[in-house]
């Protein structure tokens, strides 16, 4: 038997491809993996914001492109990297989500100083639009510059004193190891609330694949599912991009109780709107419950819609649009 995983050529993409290859293996041993190693134009194009050369689809799309062709039989993504205004390919699907790592986000920097701690003006790198309107809404003295490549340019050029601090995902650093060491700060969701689905992987597969998808059951969480699947139908709803400031985070409490907070910024970070609701799971069947916390998800959607959150995005999409012709 065998089974070939098409993946990013990253550090981190290749570490996540190899621990759901490894937690695979613990239930069928005899499985041969291959792994098929795609370069996206996210991977390529690292002079400019995301939203500004496509979004995070770049780093989806050829991988998908790979599963499409049949040169692979899954495909290994970082869930907050799954657009919520394009859908996947036609009888692609998220198969299998396995438990979440930490969601927050965390600040690094050389003396560990907290985001209050940092210096007036303080350069930080990120190229987060959902992060810069979040954490100027804290310290709108703070200068943001453009931090784009791998986990490890990354820190590269927070230690070379590029930046006083650098704002990244706490998930990755904790996945690679690269905490270890490190002064650093977590950003809780008061202060910076995560990306949509941030910390999950997401195994993309043909629907009707049943080999694999019996291969991938084990590795499937529940409760995982149920948050990211509130989330996602929030941004679904909302048709949102990498080129809108937006955040949603949903939590599990007593077994049953679904909670979503939701948020779409300016990109100054000068107007931010929020929406929170909580929804009792009542069905016993997991997909009752997926359906319920997709209800719930699109509850949220609504709430901040009308606060406002259209035109906010419009007003977002038309900034980058802008800078995009300037440059």
């Amino acid at each position: 038997m065998k089974i070939r995983i098409a993946t990013r050529k990253s550090t981190l993409a290749l570490t996540q491809t190899r621990w759901v290859a490894a937690r695979i293996r613990e239930s069928a041993p005899e499985l041969e993996v291959e792994e098929v190693h795609v370069v996206t134009r996210g991977d390529v194009i690292l002079d400019k914001p995301l939203s500004q050369v496509g979004g995070k689809g770049l780093f989806i799309s050829e991988v998908e492109a790979v599963l499409t062709r049949g040169d692979a039989d899954i495909a290994v993504h970082s869930l907050k990297d799954v657009p919520g205004d394009t859908p996947l390919a036609d009888g692609m699907g998220i198969v299998c989500v396995p438990e979440r790592e930490d969601p927050r986000d965390v600040l690094l920097s050389l003396s560990g100083a907290s985001l209050d701690d940092l210096p007036r003006g303080a350069r930080v790198g990120t190229t987060s639009l959902r992060r810069m309107a979040q954490l100027r809404k804290s310290r709108p003295d703070l200068e943001f510059a453009t931090l784009r490549g791998n986990v490890e340019t990354r820190l590269l050029r927070l230690d070379e004193g590029r930046f006083d601090a650098i704002v990244l995902a706490a998930a990755g650093l904790k996945r690679l190891g690269l905490l270890d060491g490190r002064a650093y700060t977590v950003l809780e969701p008061e202060t910076c609330l995560p990306a949509v689905g941030q910390g999950t992987i997401a195994i993309e597969a043909r629907l009707d694949d049943e080999r694999v998808r019996e291969l991938l059951a084990p590795l499937e969480h529940v409760e995982t599912r149920l948050r990211t699947e509130a989330e996602r139908a929030m941004l679904i709803a909302l048709r949102g991009s990498c080129q809108v400031p937006i955040a949603g985070h949903a939590r599990i409490a007593d077994g049953n109780k679904l909670w979503l907070e939701g948020m779409v910024a300016s990109i100054d970070g000068e107007q931010v709107l929020t929406a929170t609701s909580e929804s009792f799971l009542k069905s016993r069947d997991v997909d009752g419950r997926r359906a319920e916390a997709a209800a719930l998800g699109e509850d949220v959607a609504k709430n901040l819609i009308a606060k406002g959150a259209r035109e906010l995005m419009r007003e977002a999409e038309a900034t980058v649009a802008r800078q995009l012709q300037s440059n």
